[in-house]
């Protein structure tokens, strides 16, 4: 067993049985993590940066060990967008100081609509050629609206929540298939948060509206 087999180990023991199928204590940590990051976000709390990264680390062996290669990959990309999502918050405003939630321009609906249609077609493309993937398309479009997503939450735009739940919507079903059923729980919890995210920052944004004016 290599090394790295070994650090896995404790996220591939079962820990409970769902719905007929066993529960790793990774999926477990990635439930706690998962939950707390999302509530923290739709809080507008900094804190949600470094939680969000111990989640990316735990669903990065998750997903590896299910086969939802690109899922497990985007874990990685999660981490690099923490990075900048976290500085972003803090100094991303104007002169340096804390980033105000903001609106997408139909200038960046385009871009990421164009990157987004490309992106999956490529990353599709990939998972069929390359992987073992039983679900290529799926895992390309939860992917990749994942990502677009992260970049909008990460500049604070209202409209990342949207994308968040079209994705959520995608990944319910998704990890029931494969029984990844307290994912699948996880994802429908990170559904009802998404709204009320949607909700608070919506409420920011026309509170300090009234106050410009």
């Amino acid at each position: 067993m290599s090394l790295l087999d070994t650090i896995l180990v404790p996220f591939h023991t079962p820990a409970i049985t769902l719905a007929g199928a066993a529960t790793s204590w990774g999926e477990i940590i990635s439930f706690v993590t998962g939950a707390l990051c999302v509530w923290l976000v739709a809080q507008q709390n900094v804190w949600n940066w470094p939680i969000g990264i111990l989640n990316n680390l735990a669903f990065l062996a998750l997903f590896f060990a299910s086969g939802l290669y690109a899922d497990g990959w985007l874990q990685v990309v999660y981490v690099t967008l923490a990075v900048y999502g976290w500085w972003s918050w803090l100094r991303g405003g104007r002169a340096h100081t804390t980033l105000p939630v903001g609106r997408t321009t139909r200038r960046q609906w385009s871009a990421l609509f164009g990157a987004g249609v490309a992106a999956t077609v490529l990353l599709t493309w990939v998972l069929v050629t390359w992987t073992d993937s039983t679900v290529p398309f799926s895992d390309a479009v939860t992917t990749v609206l994942s990502l677009l997503a992260t970049w909008g939450q990460a500049r604070k735009k209202l409209e990342s929540w949207w994308l968040w739940i079209t994705a959520d919507v995608i990944y319910i079903p998704l990890y029931a298939y494969k029984e990844l059923w307290l994912t699948a729980i996880l994802y429908g919890i990170f559904l009802a948060l998404c709204v009320l995210g949607l909700r608070n920052w919506r409420a920011d944004l026309r509170t300090r509206a009234r106050v410009a004016a």
